[in-house]
């Protein structure tokens, strides 16, 4: 019997981040699967994760300026996206975090979501979006609101397009139920902990990575340690917020800011800080799990994903702390719990934490989850047909979808 074809659909690509790091995990379940999605715009250095895979893009891609502003482009991006033909694939598994989970399938196809987040900027995100865009008010604020609301009825309309629901995490399910109405199963995305060595000496330093942008409350973390001049704070990463970050510490000799940096220096700087500092409300958040694979502690927002991967104070061998508030006070007060712990967090509780996370664990369950899913819907297909009086047609498929994967670990 032939193998089953597979369809993989991605909002965009533009820079490598958690969700491309998931693309990249599908794509080592089922290695012959095509990749779709609206742009592709990821230079010759990122392009690793894809595997040489040529990426099936939108309209959107050849539109005036796509290259650097793709994203004003948001109106059409639902028609887009329902433009790509995915008909003759048996399997279309969506990346999702926009409008990924809207290309359209038939009811021979079995589609399945992984959401990392119900559109965060059309839901419950939307005030703060148009704050942060200065569209909260005049004729572009209420252009905006218009369009924002148009996404959400597209959104919710074509939630019933899907199969199978899957959640980077509870907070994302939560999300995904109050949004659609839908139950979600949880699967964490994957982390390459073996590419982390655990390093149980750390130097003195705090240490934080992220692309800059408001939502990440870098600001925060800077504040905090403009009152707190005798501990360094490191801060990798670009984006829109660095050059004000900058200035607004360009008198502080213990913040350093280093820009994007590569995926090894990384890895050194998270093994040697002294803790990993996030003060994002993240709907899962990978860097915190990289932090703990080195043997590195969290100090964190308690808020959003980081709850279901950081071992808080007063838990059996605890792998961080939180801070309860996103203001400066908050993150003082966290660090100073953290210094004057009477027992130092262990370097190799934080390791063994990190190992729920691995890479091939997800592999492993997501093929068990299609697997089962593909498994009811045939049965379901073939249940249908026969309740009909017309002959029972042959299903066209095949073995499980899970056998039609590669056989990698």
């Amino acid at each position: 019997m032939p193998l089953s074809r597979v369809a993989i659909v991605h909002d965009w690509f533009d820079k490598p981040g958690g969700a491309e790091r998931v693309v990249g995990e599908l794509i080592e379940c089922f290695p012959d699967a095509d990749l779709f999605a609206l742009v592709d715009m990821l230079s010759d250095a990122d392009r690793s994760f894809i595997q040489g895979k040529v990426v099936k893009t939108s309209f959107i891609q050849k539109l005036p300026g796509a290259r650097r502003y793709f994203r004003r482009y948001l109106p059409l991006m639902p028609l887009a996206i329902e433009q790509m033909d995915v008909s003759e694939y048996d399997l279309v598994i969506s990346s999702s975090w926009a409008v990924a989970k809207g290309v359209i399938t038939g009811p021979d196809q079995l589609h399945v979501a992984y959401v990392h987040t119900p559109i965060r900027y059309a839901w419950d995100q939307q005030h703060d979006y148009l704050k942060l865009e200065q569209l909260d008010r005049g004729l572009k604020g209420a252009l905006a609101r218009l369009i924002l609301h148009w996404l959400r009825l597209w959104d919710i309309r074509t939630a019933n397009n899907v199969d199978v629901w899957l959640a980077n995490s509870g907070n994302v399910a939560r999300r995904i139920r109050k949004t659609y109405g839908k139950q979600a199963e949880v699967l964490h995305p994957p982390v390459r902990i073996e590419d982390f060595a655990c390093t149980t000496t750390k130097a003195g330093f705090y240490f934080t990575c992220s692309r800059i942008v408001q939502y990440k409350r870098i600001d925060l973390l800077v504040d905090a340690f403009l009152a707190r001049p005798q501990s360094e704070l490191v801060v990798a990463g670009d984006g829109p917020e660095l050059p004000a970050l900058k200035k607004r510490a360009r008198q502080a000799s213990n913040i350093r800011f280093l820009g994007r940096r590569p995926d090894a220096e990384i890895r050194d700087l998270l093994g040697n800080a002294r803790a990993f500092l996030f003060a994002a409300n993240e709907d899962f958040g990978i860097a915190p799990i990289e932090a703990q694979a080195c043997g590195t502690p969290v100090i964190a927002f308690s808020r959003g994903g980081v709850l279901e991967t950081v071992r808080g104070l007063g838990t059996d061998r605890p792998t961080g702390c939180f801070f309860e508030e996103q203001t400066p006070a908050a993150i003082l007060q966290a660090i100073d719990r953290f210094e004057n712990l009477a027992v130092p967090i262990d370097s190799h509780d934080c390791r063994a934490n990190a190992n729920r996370f691995r890479a091939e664990l997800f592999r492993s369950r997501f093929r068990e989850i299609v697997n089962r899913h593909w498994t009811g819907f045939h049965a379901a297909g073939a249940s249908a047909s026969q309740s009909d009086a017309a002959p029972v047609p042959e299903y066209r498929s095949r073995r499980p979808i899970a056998e039609a994967a590669a056989s990698r670990p």
